[in-house]
């Protein structure tokens, strides 16, 4: 998995799909081959739990990158953070503490069309910035665990937006700097996570499309809870000529089944960048699927089945 060279991985896909359960995975494996390794999301300063943090026994995450295990730190990405970083580049001393504290600023800020996404950009950008005292990256890795697919289009479109709106100055220059890491394939790209259902797989395909319409490059595809098929195919194809005739317990969970191998040929027909199944391992003795997947997608970056 090549997505081990690059500077910044976002994890993407409809909702309900595990992303955060996959990023969780993907930040413990690529730590575990000693890069270092920032696991974030975009949070809300306002309240709420962090559902991230909760996969590594924390409720709530600060704007702050804080270690949780071996080269592995977690944060929230933030627009206010965001915006404070910015104007404290871009004004006085003074000003910054003035702006900050008056409530028009805040609401304009927080409220204007895509300067809540300039926030959380700029916040993105100055980690992605930040140098240990040798000049190497503070963070060799940044996996984003992105909210649904809207968002992540906003964000990768964000840059061209607001180049045409305001060519000059301090924002173009942030922008067009944030560019050279999400434009750039060897630095940056986004991968997909969905499930082995038709109308997850259809997203998947719609979400690749719209990566490729704001030049984000797409490193591949998770598919993800892909269900084990205990049938040979002659036994898949006896079981389904006696259901034809004599319904049975376990019928839907055989359909399922099938349903599922349909719905991952399908995406592996419709896609040009690699799939990457993950078994389903939710069950009642087994609740923290983490490990498992963890394992899973250490094998792949090593490129061993």
């Amino acid at each position: 998995m090549h997505f081990l060279e690059r500077r910044i991985v976002l994890i993407t896909g409809k909702g309900g799909v595990g992303r955060t359960t996959v990023s969780a995975a993907l930040a413990r494996a690529a730590s575990a081959t000693g890069k270092r390794v920032l696991l974030t999301e975009l949070g809300d300063p306002e309240g709420g739990y962090s559902a991230i943090g909760r996969r590594f026994g924390r409720e709530h995450v600060a704007p702050e990158p804080v270690v949780v295990a071996p080269n592995l730190r977690l944060n929230h990405l933030w627009a206010r953070t965001g915006h404070e970083l910015f104007l404290g580049n871009a004004l006085p001393g003074a000003l910054v503490r003035a702006a900050v504290r008056s409530k028009a600023v805040d609401k304009f800020l927080t409220a204007a069309p895509s300067f809540h996404e300039m926030g959380i950009f700029y916040h993105l950008l100055t980690l992605l910035k930040a140098t240990r005292k040798d000049g190497a990256p503070e963070h060799e890795l940044i996996i984003i665990d992105m909210p649904a697919t809207g968002h992540t289009l906003a964000l990768t479109s964000l840059p061209d937006i607001l180049l045409r709106l305001i060519p000059g100055g301090p924002i173009a220059r942030a922008m067009r700097e944030g560019q050279g890491f999400l434009n750039d394939p060897r630095l940056g790209e986004a991968w997909v996570v969905t499930l082995p259902e038709q109308l997850p797989v259809t997203e998947a395909i719609e979400l690749l499309e719209g990566l490729r319409e704001t030049r984000m490059a797409a490193g591949g595809v998770v598919l993800n809870r892909y269900p084990a098929d205990p049938f040979t195919p002659h036994e898949r194809e006896a079981m389904a000529e006696v259901l034809r005739s004599t319904p049975m317990h376990g019928q839907l969970e055989f359909e399922r089944i099938g349903a599922a191998q349909h719905a991952a040929q399908r995406l592996l027909g419709a896609v040009h960048v690699p799939v990457i199944t993950l078994p389903e391992v939710y069950a009642a003795d087994d609740p923290d699927p983490v490990p498992t997947l963890t394992d899973v997608l250490a094998r792949a970056m090593r490129g061993t089945p």
